[in-house]
């Protein structure tokens, strides 16, 4: 496994990495676009992915301006094999490396996502409008995370 910053030639993989996930999917595939993953790439953050067999296994993006996670995905065919938790980890330390500032994110509820989020140390906040769960964490819950792995 490969695992490197995401590029703008890999938005074509990164979405059909998006679309076939199985929990959290997308009502309407048309609601992301190229534009959006490129906004999220280069502008407002920066995004990770992992290669196996030359194909994109799963991505991360952290939006640095909006303080969030805007993406963690991995290929249902891929799934359970740590490469979410790699791509987490490379995420997150890239983010506080760049800021103080506590993270946030949503799943949906009774989700694999939620629990996963909830073992890697993020903190139940409430829930959004739309009944998502939301998660926050800081540098320190991030550091404490880390190192108790």
């Amino acid at each position: 496994m490969l695992y490197r910053e995401a590029l703008l030639t890999d938005i074509p993989a990164l979405s059909r990495v998006r679309l076939a996930v199985r929990e959290n999917a997308l009502s309407n595939p048309a609601l992301i676009t190229a534009a959006d993953y490129a906004d999220y790439l280069t502008r407002r953050g920066k995004g990770w992915l992992c290669e196996t067999d030359g194909a994109v296994a799963g991505f991360a993006v952290a939006d640095l301006l909006g303080h969030n996670i805007w993406a963690l995905f991995v290929h249902p065919n891929h799934a359970a094999r740590g490469i979410g938790k790699q791509l987490h980890r490379l995420m997150l330390d890239w983010y506080f490396a760049q800021t103080q500032h506590p993270v946030w994110l949503s799943t949906a509820p009774g989700t694999r996502a939620e629990e996963f989020y909830r073992r890697q140390g993020w903190q139940h906040t409430g829930h959004t409008s739309s009944g998502e769960v939301r998660f926050e964490l800081s540098s320190d819950g991030w550091k404490r995370a880390h190192f108790i792995d």
